[in-house]
């Protein structure tokens, strides 16, 4: 299982904009989510060990920050051509299976991973009120194997302080996960 780190996208950078397709063909774009106060981006998929690590504790934490106002939206950037358990009709059968109560999108060009320099899946993006970044990194220290519990410290320490109109803590820790699967010939500058 090879382990690739989040690129750890600058502070302040402003949210990527983003229209992209749900499994059953509708389309969510960032500005769906302009009236909420914080906005969670979290890029995952489907076959990732280290996704199915913390995807329940993900779904009930999403759940539980939707509640106080948070905007939560998934995004799977992987080749679903040379993946096919990342692709949208496994995608359903995930959103059914986790209980994903947020958008679960797929982003086929991989423009959108560019765009916020996603490495890895999980990985995971706070922006403030005014849609800049002020968390990007893990969930927890929970990995596969690690025997750490997966309590979604991290992200929930984030997410805490945005909506309290805070800066998260300066210390961030990358995510760790799998690459996303980059379509042949496709990887960014920043891949490898």
């Amino acid at each position: 299982m090879v382990k690739t780190p989040s690129t750890m996208l600058p502070l302040g950078t402003p949210a990527p904009d983003f229209s992209l397709p749900k499994p059953n063909g509708n389309t969510v774009s960032l500005s769906n989510f302009a009236e909420a106060p914080v906005l969670l981006v979290a890029f995952i998929c489907n076959h990732c060990p280290f996704v199915k690590h913390i995807a329940h504790e993900f779904s009930s934490l999403a759940k539980e920050y939707q509640a106080k106002g948070v905007a939560v939206v998934a995004i799977n950037a992987n080749d679903v051509e040379n993946y096919p358990d990342d692709s949208t009709a496994k995608m359903s059968e995930e959103i059914e299976t986790r209980g994903y109560t947020f958008p679960y999108l797929l982003d086929q060009t991989q423009e959108v991973a560019k765009a916020y320099r996603a490495a890895c899946t999980p990985d995971f993006y706070v922006f403030d009120t005014e849609r800049r970044l002020v968390y990007r990194g893990q969930m927890d220290d929970a990995r596969p194997g690690n025997d750490i519990p997966v309590t979604g410290a991290d992200l929930r320490a984030a997410l805490d302080a945005a909506l309290a109109g805070l800066n998260p803590p300066n210390e961030q820790r990358p995510s760790i996960g799998c690459n996303i699967k980059w379509k042949p010939g496709n990887e960014p500058e920043y891949f490898g």
